[in-house]
């Protein structure tokens, strides 16, 4: 079973954009709340320490400031009692008076977020901007990798996840290494060296099934390096579980092993790291252009087509571009005729169609809706159950994507052509 993650792409584009969005919130002075609590702290401690600030509070002298910090922790003890207890991942409250854009109206905004995995930290800040160091945190690299660095005599064992790196274990072989023997005596002895290395990879094996394949984590990836040719050996031989050989995504030289060959390891694989993130959607972008190219009747691709399509719940799956994001649909209504007119913008642009005018009537015309395009389509592919692949630009795929199929592409759940005929 693996620790808990982020369990998609849309999961952490919907994270990244509330830490954006709460990193556009300010304070007037330093009275925006930030609490963080991790889990199995108890309820009533920290509505304790809450109670605590509350006092403290009440002797800020500037008034405005200290009716804004004790109204804040009041909002925040008040969201306290409706939990009975902290949840399994921690519970974050991000409250207080945030600016506006008139001087002097500063609005009370109460943010509360479970976050997507375990914190770890108790936390109480008061400034005038909320503290999201943690939250960034858990948006950093969430996969998992093993590394083994090994030759004849030792093999190091090590979890990466991010820049956290955790040593697990280091053994050792016993093998001999140069001798002075000859004849058949040499012969004799370096078949009695062979077979000592041969029980050693056959350890080395059993370890990394141990603590990779059997364990509470769930590798990603694997990555074994070392000095001279053993690593090759070893991953050449049968002595790897083939699951765990499945995952090996890189064999790399080091010129060291045990704790200093990890972290060159390290260092001599942030290529093969940054590359994997992006080959999940390479490998389903190339998918779609090689059904494409097959003329599959069940490939479509531009916003309208989708759309459409999505609306009549015949995607099975759908492909978008982050690029996405920049732009927002908005329809504009005609507050005396009722002419109205759908348009996609892009977001810097939305000043430009506030004083958009009427065609028929010449009336300045309303924005009845407006809503991110990317959170549209999303929206309306979770409520069909239909799988999502959010693609970044990059890659050369994934500008493909943007550029040749405007940003968006879908999988349908069967030809609609051949339904259509059946009909």
């Amino acid at each position: 079973m693996s620790k808990p993650n982020m369990k998609s792409s849309i999961e952490e584009y919907k994270f990244q954009k509330l830490i954006k969005e709460l990193e556009s919130k300010e304070g007037r002075g330093t009275e925006l709340i930030s609490l963080y609590i991790p889990p199995g702290r108890q309820i009533s401690d920290v509505m304790n320490a809450l109670k605590q600030e509350y006092s403290q509070a009440s002797n800020i002298k500037d008034r405005r400031t200290r009716h804004h910090v004790l109204d804040a922790l009041t909002s925040c003890m008040q969201r306290l009692k409706l939990f009975k207890s902290v949840p399994e991942n921690g519970l974050i409250i991000f409250c207080g008076y945030t600016s506006t854009d008139v001087p002097g109206n500063e609005r009370m905004e109460v943010h509360i977020i479970i976050p997507p995995e375990p914190i770890n930290i108790y936390l109480y800040r008061c400034d005038s901007r909320f503290y999201l160091d943690p939250l960034k945190e858990i948006l950093s690299e969430k996969d998992f990798y093993g590394l083994i660095v090994m030759d004849r005599n030792e093999a190091t064992f090590a979890i990466l996840k991010g820049r956290q790196l955790r040593i697990l274990d280091t053994i050792t072989s016993g093998v001999p290494g140069k001798h002075d023997a000859g004849g058949q005596s040499q012969r004799r002895y370096e078949r009695v060296i062979e077979q000592m290395a041969h029980e050693f990879y056959k350890r080395i094996a059993e370890y990394a099934e141990k603590l990779f394949l059997h364990s509470d984590v769930e590798i990603k990836g694997l990555i074994i390096g070392g000095p001279g040719k053993t690593k090759e050996d070893f991953v050449k031989g049968d002595y790897l579980h083939y699951t765990l050989k499945s995952k090996i995504i890189g064999i790399i030289d080091t010129g060291y092993t045990g704790e200093e060959g990890i972290y060159e390891l390290i260092n001599r694989s942030k290529d093969i790291l940054q590359n994997i993130k992006y080959m999940h959607e390479k490998n389903v972008v190339q998918e779609f252009l090689s059904n494409l190219v097959k003329g599959d009747s069940r490939i479509t691709y531009g916003l309208g087509e989708v759309e459409k399509l999505l609306s009549m719940n015949l995607v099975e799956k759908i492909l978008i571009s982050t690029a996405l994001s920049d732009l927002e649909k908005i329809v504009m209504v005609c507050p005396n005729c009722g002419y109205s007119k759908e348009q996609i913008i892009n977001i810097t642009d939305e000043n430009k169609v506030l004083n958009e005018i009427c065609p028929k009537c010449g009336t300045q015309m309303n924005i009845k809706y407006k809503q991110n395009l990317l959170d549209e389509i999303i929206e309306k592919a979770e409520a069909n159950n239909v799988k999502i692949e959010l693609i970044s630009t990059e890659t050369e795929e994934g500008e493909q994507l943007r550029k040749s199929f405007g940003g968006i592409a879908a999988i349908l759940r069967y030809n609609v052509m051949e339904q259509t005929n059946k009909i």
